[in-house]
């Protein structure tokens, strides 16, 4: 930077005849290159120092692939434009620029090969120079999707967590509380179920619900509570139950807006209490709220991607208009828009070559630019071909499906998704049947038909039922055969062969609720007691876990097979040790026994065998 400095106040060129080389704009750009690397290896430091970061780190497979290929890419680029240089009688600068158009395949035209040896050394200097250059995209790619999960997926996925984790309420207390209604009556606890075959503390969700009806009003959306606070209600207690009836001191204005300060205001309160509050009370209920949480983050990675390389593009595809706008003024007089076309065009590698770089400072600034733009529209299109073209896969395929090629089910599986319409179309078919019927005439029943099982069997036929049976938790679902330890043992062996083969499957395996029930009930036999779990939790892994707790099996950053695999094998380790202390104390049971019968009388040994 010194020298490049110095060369601009004491050397400089002597206009018109005299301008810089591209070997002094080379210079600059590396002098810009140096600088940031030395700013961030001091942020770095800095860090270190502030204990951010541990004292010694290692490289992870990514990031030494990624440095090892870029520096065997830019190894090819320079010392094939010292070849080209020697055959072609370019000057090494020139030759750097053709190497690096003709590797990236943009192919400006204004420089290329003029001999014969020039253009047998093209043939394999350009098919390993793209594959060198693949790699490192490649790479690239795997380094930036590397950083953004542990830095901001990751992230996404606990704020997720935690905000529904905040928005749970288990029972009616808890809604209560969380409303900042008051507590329940023993009036109301003692009201009975009126023939409501679910109840919960003697009163069913509907009659819990109308209990609090003097507050406000709900809305029930699946496992979504919206609670809607009446505007003013008379009453004592919290939420307007304990307001006093005498009137509230005026305040001035300041010590209103100190008083919204300090608490919020009412209107935070009231939006507080109107915020959709999470009902789950099964533990299938977490389970599926976990689920939607691993939904909503699969989404957020792949947007989330799209953004930041569209964003990138962005930058570069502007920015470098302008840098090319101002550089090429002299030689070309680009306008602005010019510049954006040869950007473009430059961006997606077409190369017309109406427009290419000619000047000493559009040359090595191109090189530069192409090095960060080329990659990054490539992996723009990569993050397109997760999100937007699979997108327009699906519609295409939906769109074959009810055309010109026709899937069997495609009208069952709309209806499924659009249970509105459906219901719809019940409602027209049984007014239908019903005027046929009137049009036909009543018939006879018969008195020895069976109406209650047809009534059954039709209800079955129309996927419904006279009796919904409640969905079991997952304790109920594991006890629900009894099975010996040795009966686990050997579903413990097939459940480890299953996962193990899980694995190799990709996308990675995500089991259903049934299936994470069998696998629990798997890792928590060979444990009885508290205290046997908080011991082996310590040792070796986890064994009771939430799941939308911290440590849910789904926030782990390893798949669902691996984590599974890896507590079935501890679940393993535990019963062969209990088996090995089982037998040891058999076997001192038999010394003790053996060794009282020899030190017994010859008399009395007889009865005693």
């Amino acid at each position: 930077m010194g020298i490049v400095i110095a060369m601009q106040i004491y050397a400089p060129p002597i206009g018109p005849g005299q301008t810089y080389s591209q070997g002094y704009w080379h210079a600059v750009l590396a002098s810009i290159l140096y600088m940031i690397g030395a700013v961030i290896l001091m942020i770095n430091m800095l860090g270190y120092f502030l204990g951010k970061y541990p004292q010694h780190f290692e490289l992870d497979d990514h990031q030494r692939t990624l440095i090892i290929q870029t520096m065997l890419f830019f190894f090819w680029l320079a010392a094939g434009a010292g070849v080209f240089s020697k055959i072609c009688g370019f000057t090494y600068a020139d030759a750097l620029y053709f190497c690096d158009v003709t590797v990236l395949t943009i192919g400006f035209g204004d420089f290329f090969p003029i001999n014969d040896a020039g253009r047998g050394f093209l043939l394999p200097y350009t098919v390993i120079g793209i594959i060198f250059l693949g790699l490192m995209i490649n790479s690239i790619r795997k380094f930036a999707a590397t950083m953004s999960q542990d830095k901001v997926i990751k992230a996404h996925a606990l704020h997720e967590r935690a905000r529904t984790l905040g928005r749970t309420v288990t029972n009616e207390k808890e809604l209560r509380d969380r409303l900042g209604l008051p507590p329940r009556r023993e009036s109301d606890a003692r009201q009975p179920a009126a023939g409501r075959a679910s109840t919960v503390g003697g009163a069913t969700r509907e009659q819990r619900l109308e209990s609090m009806s003097q507050y406000g009003h709900f809305t029930v959306e699946g496992r979504t509570v919206t609670f809607h606070e009446h505007r003013s209600h008379g009453g004592g207690g919290r939420g307007g139950a304990g307001r006093s009836s005498q009137p509230k001191k005026a305040l001035s204005r300041d010590e209103k807006i100190k008083a919204r300060k300090n608490s919020g205001g009412s209107h935070a309160k009231r939006a507080h209490r109107r915020q959709k509050l999470l009902m789950l009370k099964e533990e299938k209920d977490r389970f599926d709220a976990m689920r939607d949480i691993q939904k909503n983050t699969h989404k957020f990675k792949q947007y989330y991607a799209l953004a930041m390389s569209f964003l990138a593009f962005g930058i570069l595809w502007c920015a470098g208009a302008v840098v090319f706008m101002l550089a090429e003024a002299r030689e070309q007089s680009l306008t602005y828009f010019q510049a954006l076309y040869f950007c473009y065009v430059s961006l997606l590698t077409i190369g017309y070559g109406d427009f290419s770089p000619k000047s000493n400072v559009g040359k090595p600034f191109f090189i530069v630019w192409s090095l960060l733009a080329v990659p990054t529209m490539t992996i723009l299109i990569s993050d397109m071909g997760d999100t937007v073209i699979a997108a327009m896969n699906r519609g295409a395929f939906s769109i074959a499906d009810w055309t010109v090629m026709p899937r069997e089910g495609a009208w069952h599986d709309f209806l499924v998704h659009h249970p509105s319409l459906r219901n719809w179309l019940e409602r027209m078919h049984e007014k239908r049947e019903e005027k046929k019927r009137l049009k036909r005439g009543f018939d006879i029943a018969d008195p020895d038909m069976d109406i209650e099982g047809d009534t059954e069997a039709a209800l079955a036929a129309k996927g419904r039922s006279l009796s919904t049976p409640n969905i079991p938790n997952l304790e109920q679902l594991a006890n629900k055969d009894a099975l010996t330890d040795h009966d686990l043992a050997r579903k413990l062996a097939l459940a480890i062969k299953r996962a193990a083969q899980d694995l190799h499957l990709h996308p990675p395996k995500r089991y259903c609720y049934e299936e994470w029930v069998e696998f629990t009930r798997l890792i928590r036999f060979s444990v009885h007691s508290k205290e046997e779990v908080e011991e082996e939790e310590e040792e070796e892994g986890i064994i009771e876990w939430d799941w939308i707790g911290e440590n849910s099996p789904m926030l782990s950053e390893i798949t669902e097979s691996e984590w599974i695999l890896d507590r079935l094998c501890e679940s393993l380790n535990r019963y062969t040790r209990k088996q090995a202390r089982l037998v040891i104390t058999y076997l001192l049971f038999l010394s003790s026994r053996f060794n009282l019968l020899h030190s017994m009388p010859l008399d009395s040994r007889q009865p005693f065998r």
